[in-house]
């Protein structure tokens, strides 16, 4: 009954997908049937450990990360675990040969926000490739089934898209991360006294990465090119309102794209879609 165990550990991923982030749960239901439940395992994986450094404070978070990575390694080595959620990473790791140097830079960078509060520019680009870019070619090697000639040509564009999404989640969540947890990613900011031209620069930044990602998504295999577009248009969307806001307003709260504006963004989508226009 194996499979039936299998089942219910995917079913675990997806929950935890769904609970935390209904903008990449959606866009995950886009993709191909065949890609969405690794594509579920991956971001079940990588949320759990996010919560571990992020919410866990009356706990000792070191020790919860160490173990779970020694879990996470030990899953992948054995081919199973008990932790429903680290079973259904390890299967698609396994089954799609996820590099280990991808899920060892992803750690470290959970193991910076431990006790690392600010960040030099080598130091944003190292936690910034471990704690997004890594997680896109995670998901890359799944959209291409396997196929490294394709992966290696996209790589870039899907570090690319990594980045623009973790950037704009920075911006999102600054009252959190500066209030709540006092980090500051952003190299050569005082948030203090945050600056409209700070904002601008990050913006335009992250605006590069957009584009550059854009480029990537059209050359993306099919069955994966209107899941990730989606996932793209969302986030495009509310780096756009975040640039409309001023600086004072984003350490004030935090920016969300409404239900019904998420519904239009999936209808453009497909109408272009459709058109193959993507």
């Amino acid at each position: 009954m194996m499979q039936l165990f299998h089942h219910v550990s995917g079913l675990c991923s997806r929950s935890v997908t769904e609970q935390y982030s209904t903008s990449f749960s959606s866009a995950i239901r886009l993709l191909h049937a065949d890609l969405r439940q690794p594509i579920f395992n991956i971001y079940g994986f990588v949320r759990l450990a996010d919560e571990i450094v992020d919410t866990f404070h009356d706990h000792d978070k070191a020790q919860l990360l160490q173990e779970f990575k020694k879990e996470t390694y030990l899953a992948i080595e054995r081919g199973i675990s008990l932790n429903p959620v680290l079973h259904s990473f390890q299967l698609t790791a396994r089954h799609y040969n996820l590099d280990h140097d991808l899920i060892e830079a992803f750690f470290h960078s959970m193991e910076l926000d431990l006790d690392r509060t600010s960040y030099d520019t080598m130091g944003y680009q190292e936690y910034i490739y471990g704690s997004a870019e890594v997680v896109g070619l995670m998901c890359l090697l799944v959209f291409c089934d396997g196929n490294r000639e394709r992966y290696e040509k996209l790589k870039p564009y899907a570090q690319a898209l990594g980045a623009a999404f973790q950037k704009v989640n920075f911006l999102r969540d600054l009252k959190a991360d500066y209030n709540g947890l006092n980090r500051v990613y952003f190299p050569g900011c005082d948030f203090s006294n945050f600056r409209e031209e700070d904002k601008r620069a990050i913006e335009a930044d992250i605006a590069q990465d957009f584009a550059k990602a854009y480029e990537g998504i059209l050359q993306l295999p099919m069955k994966a090119r209107f899941g990730v577009y989606v996932a793209y248009k969302y986030y495009l969307s509310l780096f756009r309102k975040i640039k409309a806001m001023k600086p004072k307003c984003i350490l004030e709260q935090r920016v969300r794209i409404p239900s019904y504006h998420k519904m239009m963004i999936v209808m453009r989508a497909g109408v272009k879609n459709q058109l193959r226009m993507i």
